[in-house]
């Protein structure tokens, strides 16, 4: 999993999976879900055509995440991948 994040209980951020370099010329991303375990709170969520962004928020001290973004394209591919979010104090 290369993409890791700090997150402090009180923030509610974002945070973007670019699917740009994966899809085809000319292919874009027309559904989209996102997993996010009980305990960090999905707040709000939307994609354009290349990327999906996640609007996060809440989670316990000490405690990481894994939160997955699935994918499907207007040519019928379908990809997931994930982040983990590490909550902290900051």
């Amino acid at each position: 999993m290369a993409n890791k994040f700090r997150k402090d209980p009180d923030a509610v951020l974002d945070y973007r999976w670019n699917w740009e370099q994966w899809l085809q010329v000319d292919e874009a991303i027309v559904a989209h879900v996102i997993t996010a375990p009980a305990g960090i709170t999905l707040d709000n969520d939307s994609h354009d055509t290349n990327s999906v962004t996640a609007w996060l928020s809440g989670g316990t001290i000490n405690t990481i995440y894994i939160v997955a973004c699935k994918i499907t394209t207007d040519g019928g591919r379908t990809d997931e991948r994930s982040i983990q979010i590490r909550v902290a104090e900051r």
